[in-house]
């Protein structure tokens, strides 16, 4: 595992030819899938995942957008852990940093990132993909620090269960309606949550820059990614 990881190091290292970073992150992708603990926890590790190939993210790399989307699914789906004694805690520790940055990932069922699972590189047709390689990493401002008390808290996990139910409806209505024959009414609704969620979601991306209490930050992170799944799937 050791030497493979290196070999893995060494193709991705300041690297600017697209073919071979592909093909790197092709294997990688099938090193994941078909190997154990020992490989999978090299390349949690910062030295590979944040040094090796958060790094290619950088606009001189000017990686295409399924590549760059490839590596964020990497680590978003490292970060969830793997099946069996494998420690990421430091590839954690990126997804979030990435995160506060304002980072945007894809939806867990654009692409493949981890051990067993599946489907396609995700390619949206929406201008906004034009533009993801320069926005995803634009640092959002920052500010003090912020300490919640147990009031505040109180209170923010009342909103957020909110922006779950949010989510279920709009989860519901998109499932419901057929493209050509939608209801108006479920239309009508769909319109106003979206707006709703789109203002939580930015609001939970500020305070993901600012707070500091660690578990309303995983809290905050899981509803923007359902946030984010059910807005991609509105979009679509």
């Amino acid at each position: 595992p050791k030497d493979a990881v290196k070999a893995l190091k060494k193709k991705l290292s300041k690297n600017c030819n697209h073919k071979e970073i592909r093909l790197t992150l092709s294997l990688l992708d099938m090193c994941i899938e078909n190997c154990g603990p020992r490989f999978q926890s090299l390349v949690v590790k910062k030295d590979f995942c944040k040094d090796k190939l958060v790094k290619l993210l950088n606009p001189r790399y000017n990686l295409p957008i399924d590549m760059q989307e490839k590596i964020l699914t990497f680590i978003m789906t490292w970060a969830r852990g793997f099946q069996g004694m494998v420690d990421v805690s430091e590839v954690k520790e990126v997804y979030l940093e990435l995160l506060k940055k304002g980072v945007e990932f894809p939806s867990p069922d654009a692409s493949r990132g981890g051990p067993k699972t599946s489907s396609q590189p995700s390619t949206k047709s929406s201008p906004s993909s034009a533009n993801s390689a320069k926005r995803s990493l634009l640092p959002l401002p920052t500010g003090p620090t912020l300490l919640l008390t147990p009031e505040q808290i109180g209170k923010l996990y009342s909103e957020l269960d909110m922006a779950k139910m949010n989510v279920r409806v709009m989860s519901s209505i998109l499932k419901e309606n057929v493209p050509g024959s939608e209801n108006p009414d479920d239309m009508n609704l769909l319109q106003k949550l979206y707006k709703t969620c789109r203002m939580m979601q930015e609001r939970i991306m500020e305070l993901l820059v600012t707070v500091e209490n660690e578990d309303v930050i995983v809290e905050l992170i899981q509803v923007n990614e359902d946030l984010n799944n059910v807005l991609l799937g509105h979009e679509r």
